[in-house]
C-alpha cells in the first residue's frame, strides 16, 4: 500500500516517553489500498508512541467500520472492526527482521510512516468471511437461498465418531 503523508510522525522533535496520535481513516485510505473488496469505510485510529532513545514502540488501536459487500447476499454491508496492535521500530543500522513486530530504522531517520501498519492492523482483524448479522440479508436474496439448498442425509461413517463423542460427554 502506498504510504500516506497524513499517517507520518515526526519523532524526532519529541522527548522520550509517551505521545499520542489519532488518525481517522477513511475513502482516501481505502482507495489507496487498492482493496476492491474495501469499499470505504470509518476507522478511527489511536496510536500511543512510547519513544525512547533506541527504539519506537507504537500501539495501535482501531475502531470503525470497513464498507463492503456481504459474501451471502452480495449486498453493500458495514463490517464492524476493533483491533490492536504493537509495531516495534528499532534505529539501528543492523537489520534485525528475525521478528514480525520489529522493523529496522536508519538511526538517522527523524519521521516514520504507519500507513502500511494501519492496512496491517485492518486486515489481521476483519473476519474472513463477512456476512451480515441474522436477517438482515437482502430478502429476496436470502429467499432464494433458502429455496436451493440442499437438505441431505448426513454420511453414515460420521455416526460412529458421533457415538464415540457422545460416550466421552
Amino acid at each position: 500500500m502506498e504510504a500516506l503523508s497524513e499517517h507520518t510522525i515526526d519523532f524526532s522533535g519529541l522527548k522520550d516517553g509517551s505521545h499520542s496520535f489519532v488518525f481517522e481513516l477513511g475513502t482516501d485510505f481505502f482507495r489507496a489500498s487498492e482493496v476492491e473488496e474495501y469499499r470505504g469505510g470509518a476507522i478511527r485510529a489511536e496510536v500511543v508512541l512510547e519513544k525512547s532513545s533506541q527504539l519506537l514502540v507504537t500501539l495501535i488501536h482501531l475502531d470503525g467500520h470497513v464498507e463492503m459487500l456481504c459474501d451471502r447476499c452480495n449486498a453493500p454491508m458495514q463490517q464492524p472492526i476493533e483491533g490492536r496492535q504493537r509495531q516495534i521500530f528499532k534505529l539501528t543500522t543492523e537489520n534485525e527482521t528475525d521478528e514480525d513486530e520489529l522493523v529496522s530504522i536508519d538511526p538517522g531517520a527523524h519521521a516514520i510512516n504507519l500507513t502500511h501498519y494501519l492496512f496491517e492492523c485492518i486486515s489481521l482483524h476483519l473476519p474472513i468471511r463477512h456476512v451480515h448479522p441474522a436477517g438482515e440479508c437482502d430478502p429476496e436474496v436470502a429467499e432464494v437461498l433458502d429455496k436451493i439448498q440442499l437438505n441431505h442425509e448426513p454420511d453414515p461413517r460420521w455416526a460412529v465418531l458421533n457415538d464415540l463423542k457422545n460416550k466421552g460427554a
